[in-house]
């Protein structure tokens, strides 16, 4: 299974949301009200010097306009200069650039900006109506300009014989191929520009959207991580609390009891003690198993290879196989023995045809009903316990009630701390099956512990 390092990845997409592409739009808003509308410096090289080239031109041009309108020539150059320089604005007015070239084209200049216009017009945002409406304006007046200049060049023609006649299809078809020549390639280069142009900035935008949610997922991960972390630590120290807490309160009453008999009956002591003695024991082996297990599901590696949801994963896989070698069913009567050998009068009944169930099923019911016997023998010392274990068709159910403590019992004050998590654990492991937890005063003055757990619970897998 392949590992992210989470903080890498997020570290890596915060980079590339902060240095995100701005896209035309951005660029578009950023130069509304501005002279400074190029993004780049070249930008400014390439329409400086198409405007400087497109001035030349029309300013030699306007020579020839200036003795046709009979204007000096000083001021065609002017002209000339003035429409030429109109260029220098072409990315951001394209429309004007092209309504100048087509103003001019009748006064044959400004040749250059007609084809940068119109290349500008088609590669713009500008809506493709407008585009067509403007080329088609352009196309026609560079084809009458051409028209009319080929059938001056004709009519200068010296007089001979000739084997066609150019007015008849002569002048229209080159007139129609050259204006086609001038203006079809800009547009056409224009459209494909602008296209790829959207095309680049589109994929740009949902590359930077992909990286924002994959960094919110990344996110999401981590907290997800940080959330079995949590629980898994819950679930362990549940176990830890199971393990330990019970047989180290019979340990504590049996020292209680052994303290207040040592004098009177020795021989009582001393199986006192030998009692004391194996639930310790018990209580270490148990111990020891599962730490066993933690340690080996929680192997050493390197901490920038383990991911963060590694812990978690572990710990889980540690509390399951911890699982499988937990108590079950059959060893209730033990633990009730272990009960009445503390001294409290505890009956165990058991209604239906007892079964085998899932080993989560079993040592829930078993945890259910050794915690609740442990409250008893810290807040309920000498009453009576009743425990019953019902076996149904799709459920088992356990509860564990005790009477009133009697006010004219004889035994030592254990002072067992309470830690408050005993009735929270039960129910957590209850409602983690999809069970019914219950518990709370009964009329009689004791207490009542009820579990529900269905068993229809697969197996763990290994």
């Amino acid at each position: 299974m392949r590992v992210v390092d989470v903080g890498r990845f997020r570290e890596r997409g915060a980079r590339r949301v902060v240095g995100m592409t701005t896209t035309g739009a951005d660029r578009d808003a950023g130069g509304v009200g501005s002279w400074w509308w190029w993004g780049r410096g070249r930008s400014v090289v390439l329409d400086v010097g198409l405007a400087v080239v497109s001035a030349l031109e029309c300013g030699i041009e306007g020579v020839g306009f200036a003795g046709k309108a009979g204007l000096p020539v000083p001021v065609g150059v002017v002209f000339g200069l003035i429409v030429g320089s109109v260029l220098l604005v072409r990315r951001r007015w394209p429309i004007a650039v092209v309504l100048v070239s087509i103003a001019v084209a009748p006064a044959e200049m400004g040749f250059l900006m007609g084809i940068v216009g119109l290349y500008s017009l088609a590669a713009s945002e500008v809506p493709r109506r407008i585009t067509a409406v403007l080329a088609g304006m352009s196309t026609l007046a560079v084809f009458v300009v051409t028209v009319v200049r080929l059938r001056q060049d004709v009519a200068q023609v010296d007089d001979g014989p000739q084997d066609f006649d150019p007015s008849g299809w002569y002048v229209p078809s080159v007139s129609l191929f050259m204006t086609l020549g001038l203006n079809a390639p800009p547009v056409l280069f224009g459209l494909y520009i602008g296209a790829r142009r959207r095309l680049m900035e589109s994929l740009r935008e949902r590359a930077d959207s992909l990286e924002q949610e994959l960094s919110l997922l990344a996110d999401r991960a981590e907290q997800r991580a940080q959330w079995a972390r949590q629980e898994e630590r819950t679930r362990i120290a549940r176990e830890m609390h199971d393990v330990v807490a019970h047989r180290v309160s019979l340990m504590v009453v049996h020292a209680a009891a052994l303290q207040a008999v040592a004098l009177k009956d020795p021989q009582k002591a001393v199986r006192n003690a030998a009692l004391v003695g194996d639930m310790g024991r018990q209580a270490l082996t148990e111990l020891r198993e599962m730490l066993g297990v933690l340690r080996e599901g929680t192997a050493p590696a390197a901490p920038a290879a383990v991911p963060l949801a590694a812990v978690g994963r572990a710990a889980a896989a540690a509390a399951e196989a911890a699982a499988d070698d937990g108590p079950c069913l059959d060893a209730l009567e033990a633990l009730c023995e272990q009960s009445r050998l503390a001294g409290a009068a505890v009956e165990l009944l058991v209604i239906g045809d007892a079964r085998p169930y899932a080993s989560e099923v079993e040592r829930t019911a078993y945890r259910v009903v050794q915690e609740a016997l442990t409250n008893v023998h810290k807040h309920a010392v000498g009453a009576a316990v009743v425990v019953r274990l019902a076996h149904r068709g799709a459920e088992v159910a356990m509860q564990v009630e005790n009477g009133p403590c009697p006010s004219d019992v004889s035994v030592a004050d254990v002072r067992l701390p309470s830690g408050g998590n005993g009735l929270v654990g039960m129910r957590e492991r209850v409602l983690r099956l999809g069970g019914v937890f219950v518990s709370g005063p009964t009329d009689a003055g004791g207490f009542r512990v009820s579990a529900v757990l269905p068993v229809a619970v697969e197996e763990p897998a290994a």
